[in-house]
């Protein structure tokens, strides 16, 4: 992969991909960023992924709702997605009960997730408490620690695409991109798609 400037904004690189990740690496760094502008400590949020122009094609209606350039989009690229948040999620204890909760119509092309978390290096994982509240103290007081925004698509064609920002590195040219960088998230999406 090969990075190229991306037009819509110049200040972050844009990676040059097959044509049929594409769509999805812009997909999901557009949820990402849509995300990023409400700051930090959100909530899970998730979203449907759908095939601009077959959903135009299917309701030409929708043309006067999407913003014009994601219409033109569409036109210019059959596997433009586009992503629309899911609220009233159903009550969760966890991630993977809200994930396995979550099911989707066929009209549905692909899912994606937003979640944040504290990561530690290995090392202080290792050290860690087993006690859960003694475990929630040590990990939100740990020198190390980093918080991470991570967004997370697959499609059911098997595709997935992943976007991690860190809240030490907050500007939309540090966040990392890759097809399987948060592979247990990436399985999980895909269940709900099955």
């Amino acid at each position: 992969m090969t990075e190229a400037p991306d037009p819509a904004d110049s200040t972050a690189p844009r990676l040059v991909l097959p044509p049929e990740e594409q769509a999805l690496a812009d997909a999901v760094r557009e949820i990402e960023r849509h995300v990023a502008t409400g700051g930090w400590d959100g909530p899970v949020r998730v979203f449907a992924l759908v095939e601009t122009a077959r959903a135009l094609e299917t309701d030409p209606s929708l043309a006067s709702q999407l913003p014009a350039e994601v219409v033109a989009a569409a036109r210019r690229d059959p596997r433009h997605l586009t992503s629309v948040e899911q609220e009233d999620l159903p009550p969760a204890d966890d991630i993977e009960s809200l994930l396995g909760a979550l099911t989707w119509p066929p009209t549905v092309d692909g899912a994606a997730i937003v979640l944040e978390r504290v990561v530690l290096p290995p090392a202080a994982e290792a050290t860690m408490p087993a006690d859960p509240d003694a475990a929630l103290a040590y990990l939100l007081g740990h020198p190390d620690r980093q918080d991470v925004r991570m967004a997370v698509a697959a499609m059911r064609d098997g595709r997935a695409w992943c976007a991690v920002r860190t809240r030490a590195n907050d500007a939309d040219d540090a966040v990392g991109q890759g097809r399987d960088v948060v592979p247990g998230l990436i399985d999980a999406v895909r269940a709900t798609l099955s």
